[in-house]
């Protein structure tokens, strides 16, 4: 790994063909929003033909809205949702996904309602449901980011044949840091289990991973590792470095994220991925 400043040009293979993008902390600055030169370094990427995906754990109705903001739009431009899970064309055609059969949905919505753990599942349609009749707050504020319809429905009155996109045990960090080994120990054989969050615990297909759906959705666009830049800064983003060709961790990532980032650009509150896209791609 090697800092920003260290980095020497003619070591870089210039012919990126399409950068994945983490969205909080690397895309959106500390107050969650895109800056001026952020905005600026995207379109001129698009401009020059050079893919740029919103890779993300949020669903599409959450994404919405800064594709539009960034002008990443048609059906030649893509986006990873769902850490993975669904990907998409910016027409809002699904391009692959990777989804939780209906009765592991049944059992998670089982083994929270025994134990009183607050529980929901976002579908395809970044519909978020619930059985909780006393919804927890960070389920509302969930909601309200991704801006998703909460639904309240026992398992019950849920079709048989849904499948999920994730389970999500949301509530505060000392009854998930309680709960979290045995969701693990009950569910890790058939799903995979992310806390990326102090207040979400995530169960998701095996397959599923920001890296994987990055790789599926370049598998189908017939473009190569190596001309795959990815820009994150937490854990959630690690399997997109893996896959990348060219892995850049933002200044304000976490350790572990540094750890499997090939460099490390400024931070999302200093114009880091200006400075990586005028580094790595133009």
């Amino acid at each position: 790994m090697k800092m920003y400043t260290e980095i020497d040009e003619e070591q870089f293979n210039m012919s990126i063909k399409l950068i994945a993008l983490d969205m909080d902390g690397t895309l959106l600055n500390s107050h969650g929003k895109i800056l001026t030169s952020t905005k600026e370094a995207v379109k001129k990427a698009l401009d020059r033909g050079i893919k740029v995906v919103l890779c993300s754990g949020r669903p599409i109705a959450g994404l919405q809205h800064y594709m539009d903001e960034l002008g990443i739009e048609g059906s030649a431009e893509y986006v990873v949702t769902l850490n993975g899970a669904i990907t998409r064309d910016a027409d809002d055609d699904i391009i692959t996904k990777d989804l939780v059969p209906n009765s592991l949905y049944r059992k998670m919505a089982a083994f929270a309602i025994e134990h009183k753990i607050p529980f929901n599942i976002v579908d395809a349609d970044s519909r978020i449901i619930t059985a909780d009749h006393n919804i927890n707050p960070i389920v509302y504020l969930q909601a309200y980011e991704n801006k998703a319809t909460l639904y309240v429905r026992n398992p019950e009155e849920i079709p048989d044949d849904l499948e999920i996109a994730k389970g999500c045990f949301v509530s505060d960090s000392d009854l998930l840091d309680q709960w979290e080994d045995k969701i693990r120990k009950v569910f890790g054989k058939d799903l995979n289990v992310v806390r990326d969050d102090k207040n979400f615990l995530e169960l998701l297909n095996p397959r599923v991973s920001k890296g994987n759906g990055l790789k599926e959705l370049c598998q189908n666009i017939n473009i190569s590792p190596n001309e795959v830049m990815a820009v994150g800064d937490e854990r959630n983003d690690i399997s997109m470095f893996a896959f990348a060709g060219t892995a850049v961790c933002m200044d304000n990532g976490s350790a572990e994220a540094k750890k499997h980032a090939d460099f490390i650009t400024s931070s999302n509150d200093e114009d880091g991925i200006s400075k990586a896209f005028n580094k790595f791609v133009f």
